[in-house]
């Protein structure tokens, strides 16, 4: 996914009356919107693969799987008309336990994530290693787990908030290895998460 420079502020009104009209997706961050660019094919099989592997071990259980079209709010409740404080985002997956908790009687932006995973490219990944954690690790009480993929190479890349709030990082390479989300009692094989998905020898 790409991220597309904006050209103006908007409060965070603003925003959602234009997206929950909009054909394509964008990302708010503090008044400026961001336009979302479409996905590789890689990006696309990862995304579905690891969507499938988490949702069919969740199945009868508390919590849900939620895909790419679904809104998270990172920061304060918005002052109403005029606040541009916050982070709205479209996590490539997203795992939500309990009851959803939402932003606005709309009920199509989510405050409660547990686990967020996101396909990293080339061209958002050091925004999803550094603002947009930071966001969701500072905003998102509830999260537990933060979870990134590659696409170049088999390697996933697991954060783990520990009980005194600070967080925990463990990497796992090659199509041999598996992740485990204790969290919410899920484990991510890498040769399910890459299944159909071919890496350049360079």
């Amino acid at each position: 996914m790409g991220l597309l420079k904006p050209k103006q502020q908007f409060t965070v009104d603003e925003y959602l009356a234009m997206e929950r009209t909009a054909e394509e997706r964008s990302l708010y961050l503090d008044g400026e919107i961001y336009s979302m660019a479409g996905q590789s094919r890689a990006h696309g099989e990862i995304s579905a693969n690891a969507h499938i592997a988490l949702g069919s071990q969740l199945k009868g259980k508390p919590c849900r799987t939620r895909v790419k079209d679904t809104k998270v709010r990172s920061g304060p409740t918005p002052m109403a008309g005029a606040g541009t404080r916050g982070m709205f985002s479209y996590p490539d997956i997203l795992v939500i336990c309990g009851e959803l908790e939402f932003h606005d009687a709309y009920r199509d932006v989510i405050l409660n994530p547990k686990v967020i995973v996101e396909v990293l490219s080339e061209s958002t990944e050091a925004f999803d290693r550094g603002e947009k954690f930071t966001r969701y690790q500072t905003c998102n009480s509830t999260l537990t787990d933060y979870v990134l993929v590659s696409q170049d190479r088999p390697q996933v890349e697991h954060y783990t908030r520990q009980a005194d709030g600070t967080w925990s990082n463990q990497t796992y390479t090659g199509l041999a290895a598996t992740v485990p989300i204790p969290s919410i009692q899920c484990t991510l094989p890498l040769v399910d998460v890459y299944d159909r998905v071919t890496f350049s020898e360079a």
